[in-house]
């Protein structure tokens, strides 16, 4: 009897060989690891050491070696040379990617990747080019991008050939035409070639590209059908071929009237932004004057304060930049809110039913805070940084660009806009506010504490200030004077849409923003603010009691 003391050792056969390939599949990836580097190093190394001692000639005959070379990280030394990033350190001369530090540098092997440590300012050398060189590396770059995976970048790297298109980069482009699967990298592709081929010397060629051309909005693209359409200084067309001429002179008509188009959207959209940060100073205006019937010439200090209050918020938190923009809005509610109920209660509250007194008396109010503000942060100007999130813009297409920070206050300013609104509407607070504008003396003889329905008001309509300040300071600098800009212009949508009614100042702050800007491209900025203002008297000649006019005993009185 066969005994075996250890049976569960006992495997299969196919196991046994199974795990023999295992152990030998192993052991050539531990061969092979570290062969891989070596590699990517060993064509990247010879390079950069010519690239650390070549002159501009050698570097740039370097810069088409590192296009060729295999390696994964030519793309980032590429970059990092275009950028000024790329240096030698000067014990060994090894070519690095620096990363500034406020006391030297943080450097990066450029043929690894590997971290080298922190280093003085003078101990490397930037290896340094000349615009031959970087025009050579913007288009080396967008070569090499074309087979990134990201569209997103293969998009950015067509756009980039479009107005230093060469023959190289032709071919390029024409190996990834066929492999291209992403619609707006393929129309960008065959925009780009179509730039190449109006060039041929075949008229059909060129009617082809024309044709082309006819559907991109892109700057190259009008350039080139202008060139072809217009009469040199020896009375010759651009274009000798009467068809190809004619389809030129078409296609650029279409482009643009499409470009005008898209030019009214935009003038539009800076309107709306525009409209949007007069709403957000017009309605707290609105409710102050219309409850209270005061006319506060301090009512722009409290949006200074409320960008000042942002600026403050962002020096608290230097590290988050991000998350401080929605610290920044109530505390400027708060802020603005508290000093407009102290201003109520110390001086406004002896002051009504005499609306010149309480003219003046604001006035000097802001005054005193201007000078206030520029004891505490100096009188100039301050400079309040915009988060990532509202940097840049949405690109619809070559044309027309949404910036971010105007489209989040658009959006903005209509959240403010309904929360003011179901304040108003669902609140006792809003009741009673709504009571006194109505008629104050049968709010007061039902019980109504008029006296703080005023004070609450009046620091409800100041925080709302506030806030517009936040907005404000992510659309220009922050200073003593930056209520000064905005006050007539919030009297004038108050005036316009109806004291104390929201709706009538939510549609007058967009009316007139919009109308300021397609005023400015034909009068200029000044002369359009007072076409706006002439507008504006002339209507109220007709309708003195604005767009929508406040109903009550009170008002009809």
């Amino acid at each position: 009897m066969d005994f075996n003391p250890t049976p569960q050792c006992r495997t299969p056969r196919g196991s046994s060989t199974g795990s023999r390939l295992a152990v030998a599949l192993f052991a050539l990836l531990a061969v092979l690891g570290p062969l891989t580097p070596a590699r990517a190093d060993t064509a990247l190394k010879p390079v950069l050491t010519r690239l650390a001692h070549a002159s501009f000639n050698e570097k740039q005959a370097a810069v088409s070696a590192l296009e060729k070379a295999e390696s994964p990280r030519r793309v980032v030394v590429l970059r990092a040379l275009m950028k000024g990033d790329l240096a030698y350190r000067k014990s060994d001369r090894r070519v690095v990617i620096t990363r500034e530090l406020s006391d030297g540098f943080r450097l990066i092997a450029a043929d690894t990747g590997k971290a080298l440590g922190k280093v003085g300012m003078r101990d490397v050398h930037r290896i340094a080019i000349n615009n031959s060189i970087r025009l050579e590396l913007r288009n080396t770059i967008a070569r090499l991008s074309l087979a990134d995976p990201d569209p997103d970048v293969r998009l950015a790297a067509v756009k980039d050939m479009l107005n230093h298109m060469t023959p190289q980069t032709a071919r390029a482009l024409r190996a990834r035409q066929s492999k291209e699967t992403n619609s707006a990298v393929s129309t960008a592709i065959a925009t780009a070639l179509a730039l190449t081929d109006s060039h041929s010397s075949d008229a059909s060629v060129r009617l082809r590209a024309v044709k082309t051309l006819a559907g991109s909005l892109t700057s190259a693209a009008h350039n080139r059908l202008a060139q072809l359409v217009q009469t040199g200084s020896e009375g010759k067309p651009g274009e000798p071929d009467p068809k190809v001429r004619a389809a030129a002179a078409a296609a650029l008509k279409s482009i643009q009237d499409k470009r005008d188009f898209y030019s009214l959207l935009q003038t539009g959209f800076f309107g709306l932004s525009l409209g949007s940060v007069l709403l957000l100073a017009g309605i707290g205006l609105a409710i102050t004057f219309g409850v209270m019937g005061v006319i506060n010439m301090a009512h722009g200090e409290m949006m200074m304060l409320g960008a000042y209050t942002t600026y403050v918020v962002q020096l608290a938190m230097p590290g988050h930049i991000g998350s401080s923009l929605f610290v920044a809005i109530p505390a400027a509610f708060l802020v603005s809110g508290v000093v407009g109920i102290l201003i109520e209660r110390t001086v406004i509250r002896f002051l009504y039913g005499r609306p010149l007194e309480t003219l003046l008396a604001t006035f000097g109010i802001s005054l005193i805070l201007q000078q206030s503000v520029r004891s505490i942060f100096s009188p100039l100007n301050r400079t309040v940084k915009s988060p990532s999130w509202m940097s840049g813009s949405l690109d619809i297409n070559s044309v027309l660009s949404l910036t971010y920070n105007r489209l989040y206050i658009v959006v903005f300013a209509l959240i403010a806009f309904a929360a003011l609104l179901l304040v108003l509407k669902k609140t006792s607070l809003g009741l009673k506010v709504r009571a006194v504008s109505q008629n104050r003396a049968m709010a007061k003889a039902m019980g109504v504490r008029t006296e703080w329905v005023d004070a609450l008001t009046f620091g409800l309509g100041s925080g709302v200030a506030g806030i517009a300040g936040v907005a404000l300071s992510q659309l220009t600098n922050v200073g003593p004077n930056l209520g000064q800009s905005y006050i007539i212009d919030s009297f004038m949508v108050v005036v316009f849409g109806g004291v104390g009614n929201l709706w009538g100042t939510l549609v007058s702050a967009l009316t007139l923003g919009v109308a300021d800007k397609f005023l400015e491209p034909w009068s200029g900025a000044v002369l359009a603010k007072v076409v706006v203002l002439v507008l504006l008297i002339l209507f109220i000649q007709k309708r003195p009691r604005g767009l929508f006019p406040q109903k009550g005993r009170m008002a009809e009185g």
